[in-house]
């Protein structure tokens, strides 16, 4: 309704609030409500709490399979300790048999030519010979073993890596244990007014279900449907005047805040179909949101859902930003 030539108005409006549906990560049993209807609650505050035995029995399982992980490492990294102490032993070894080959295949050759010349016997030569046939063959088994040695580095460095993946994995599952036992106790996420209460001690609730609505009253605003033809003049910043049926001689100012990007029976459920061959041109309504500007003690008397009046003086036009403009 138009109310001289600057002034807008109109009764199709309300006051809002964005309210937050209240729902528990987990299921479970209720076994507290801490917070009755219509209570004021600070954001962070425990609303209930649910049965929390069963989640700390699978966090506590959850930590004693991260121990047992972390024991699988420490045991495997201990192996590779002494793996790294026998390969040193392994490789002295092949360093002591190597001198001892060398030795017994230099005396060998030494001996030889003295024995071609009956200087020595061949007894004697042939105890030569056997030794170092020995030496060698024990020369090949210590090099064999400290290659085994070394190649059971590359196993047990395997198996680290797995064990390791596994304790990050116990880890993770330990830390969505921990997390689940800490959603028991379901938590407000914003301060506001409890509303449309459902929760009751002793009933059964599944993970997402609602438990109670959070009303943020000092966060109301407005919302008036104007109709299209009044909103041309308008203009974000505009001020406002608000009549709250509920309180009738208290005038409450406020400016306008954004407009709709579109109209109201444009986010119907069932949006109108024009293109039927019947058409019957009806003014349409814009929905548009007004910041209040009101003092705490009639704050607290707004509440979401009240019917106002609304005058929007369309006189001033308030300079905002191209950016605004836009929006």
């Amino acid at each position: 309704m138009q109310v001289g030539r600057y002034l807008q108005s109109t009764d199709d409006a309300f006051l809002k609030a964005d309210s937050t549906t209240v729902a528990p990560r987990v299921s479970g049993y209720v076994t507290e409500v801490l917070v009755n209807d219509n209570q004021y609650v600070e954001a962070g505050s425990v609303i209930a709490k649910l049965d929390a035995r069963p989640y700390r029995a699978a966090y506590d399982q959850s930590l004693a399979s991260v121990a047992s992980k972390q024991a699988s490492v420490e045991k495997i990294q201990a192996s590779l300790t002494q793996q790294a102490q026998n390969i040193k032993q392994a490789q002295a070894l092949v360093q002591s048999a190597k001198a001892d080959a060398d030795h017994a295949a230099h005396e060998y050759s030494r001996h030889a030519p003295l024995v071609a010349r009956n200087i020595e016997s061949g007894e004697s030569l042939a105890d030569l010979k056997k030794t170092r046939d020995s030496s060698a063959a024990e020369l090949v088994a210590d090099q064999a073993a400290a290659h085994s040695a070394q190649l059971q580095v590359s196993v047990l460095q395997a198996d680290l890596a797995q064990a390791k993946a596994d304790l990050l994995e116990a880890q993770a599952n330990a830390e969505q244990a921990r997390i689940s036992l800490t959603d028991t106790e379901i938590q407000s996420p914003i301060s506001g007014r409890v509303g449309d209460k459902s929760v009751r001690v002793g009933a059964y609730v599944q993970s997402g279900t609602r438990m109670l609505t959070l009303v943020p009253t000092n966060k109301i605003y407005a919302v008036a449907n104007f109709k299209e033809t009044q909103i041309g003049k308008m203009r974000i910043g505009q001020p406002v005047s608000v009549n709250v049926d509920a309180l009738p001689g208290q005038p409450i100012t406020g400016v306008i805040d954004s407009f709709s990007p579109g109209t109201g029976s444009d986010f119907a459920l069932l949006p109108s179909q024009n293109a039927t061959g019947n058409f019957t041109k009806i003014v349409q309504r814009v929905p548009v949101k007004i910041r209040l500007q009101v003092s705490r003690e009639i704050q607290a008397r707004l509440t979401s859902g009240m019917s106002i009046d609304v005058e929007v003086d369309t006189h001033e036009l308030p300079e905002v930003s191209q950016a605004v403009a836009a929006q």
